[in-house]
Parts: C-alpha cells; structure tokens; sequence
C-alpha cells in the first residue's frame, strides 16, 4: 500500500441541487487541513435537480482523524440533505466472485488482480461447476464448488451465504447462469455486479448468438450492472459494443460477444472498488 492511500479519502455525496455546495465541501475539507486531489460533480438540473459529488482528498495521518471528520461532516450533510459515504482508499474491497462454466470473464477479472490492477481483496471464487477450480486454486484462491438441484435451489444459496458470511463487500457474477433469490439480492443491495449481452429485450433465453445470426444483427455488446430482483433490469453501470458483420456465423458473434463482456465486467467492478459510482433510482452516476 503506498502512503498516499493511506492517506487519502473519499466522499460521494448526493443531495437537493442548491448555490454553495461545492464552495462547502472545500471549506469543511480546507478546514480539516485536507487536500483535495480530485473532484467531479454532476446535476440532473441546475434548478431543483440532484446533485451528485465525488472528492478524493489527502490527509496527513488519515486513519487517526476518521471518526472526527465524518461526525464533523454529519453537520454539513443535514444541512445540505445529503446522502453521502465515506471510503478510505486503503481499505481493499473483500470481493468474491460467482461463475458457472463459461471463465473468460473470470479470467479477465483474475488477470486485472494479478497485475495489480483491480483493487480488491479477492477472498473466493464460488460455482455451480468444477471447470474454473484449477485455474483459480493454481493462484492460491479458494475455490468452493457448490452445485445447484434446480428442483431445490435454497439449500445451494444457504451454502453459499454461509461462505459468504459477513465478511464480503462486492459479489461479481462473471457469467453465473443462476438466478438469485430475492432474500439473497437483500444481504447485498447495490453490491452484486452481472454481466450478460447486450442484446436485451430481444433475443431472450438460449442460444442468443445463434438467433443474432439468423436475424443479421450488425452490433454485438455487453451490460453490466446491479443486480436487482427484476431480473437484468438493475441500475446500468457500463456497456460497449463491437461492430460485426455478415461474415460472422455464430461461433463467431459469441466470441466477439465475450471479448466486449470481459472488458465491460472489468471496468465496472474496477469503478466500484474505487467508489466510482453512486446509484440514483434504477441508474447510475459514473465518475469514471
């Protein structure tokens, strides 16, 4: 961990858009002997909009000042009527990753934390199958096989909640063809993370590639967001697209389609490790 993590800080606020807001944030921070090293804010209307904010900030011996800077900024808070968070950039999200079969996204994902470039503290990797268990325990990452009777789906998720624990801040779903139950999306609102492609509404259910195809469709894309209990209509964080053409047949569009996923997947949980986002309604604010 370098110094400068240890030491700095972060804030992402939402609240009524009103005159001073940002002239507020600065003094309270100034006054606190903070320094700001990155802002961005947004508004929904300059006039009875949302306002939405995320400051990085530095603070010699961070860790010691804490507790009274977030109990001095619940003043301000009430004042402006903020919803707002604080995340110390040290601390390492705990974060585990759900698969089934297919592993190219989870290999994405593990190559970004091999190369220190995902900051999470990657605790385990859970899946339906046995496919991805070398791959994964050849790294020193626990690997949990949990398999799932469609004619009983509680006694896997009961499994794996209790793998989960309380310990877990960000759970990534790198192509994990399970649905989750309602009681499970509640341990973690705004903390599970799919991927699927982007064809949606259309081409629904099974072998989408293979009805692109048939229909000629010149764009293959990914989504990733939310999950919610309306299934894969969570709060959008990332998407892309890649152009195809009529030369591409099925095998082909998938393939394509899985390089745009594991790129998509890759940014958006590296904008919520870093406390990037803030969730408004069934949407996002993305200070990438």
């Amino acid at each position: 961990m370098t110094k400068a993590n240890e030491n700095r800080g972060r804030l992402l606020i939402s609240c009524p858009d009103r005159h001073g807001i940002v002239a507020a944030v600065g003094q309270f921070l100034a006054a606190h002997n903070a320094n700001i090293t990155a802002s961005a804010q947004y508004t929904t209307e300059p006039e009875g909009g949302t306002f939405f904010m995320r400051i990085e900030f530095d603070l010699d011996s961070l860790p010691n000042h804490e507790q009274a800077l977030c109990r001095d900024f619940e003043s301000l808070a009430s004042r402006y009527q903020m919803e707002w968070r604080y995340s110390p950039a040290r601390s390492k999200k705990r974060m585990a990753i759900f698969v089934s079969k297919e592993l190219h996204c989870l290999q994405e994902l593990l190559w970004e934390w091999q190369d220190g470039h995902l900051n999470a503290d990657l605790r385990m990797v859970v899946s339906n199958h046995r496919d991805a268990e070398s791959l994964v325990t050849g790294l020193g990452i626990p690997f949990h096989h949990v398999p799932v009777d469609p004619a009983d789906k509680t006694r896997a998720e009961a499994t794996q909640l209790e793998l989960l624990g309380d310990d877990i801040d960000v759970v990534v779903l790198a192509r994990y063809m399970q649905i989750l139950s309602p009681g499970f999306l509640h341990r973690y609102p705004e903390r599970i993370i799919n991927i699927h492609h982007s064809f949606l509404p259309a081409f629904i259910g099974r072998n989408p590639y293979q009805r692109a195809y048939d229909r000629g469709v010149k764009l293959i894309g990914a989504t990733a967001h939310y999950v919610t209990e309306e299934l894969d209509e969570g709060p959008i964080i990332e998407q892309d697209v890649t152009r195809v053409d009529h030369r591409f047949d099925a095998k082909a569009l998938k393939l394509a389609g899985r390089q745009v996923e594991r790129a998509v997947l890759s940014r958006a949980v590296k904008w919520h490790l870093d406390d990037q986002i803030i969730v408004h309604g069934n949407k996002t604010v993305v200070f990438a």
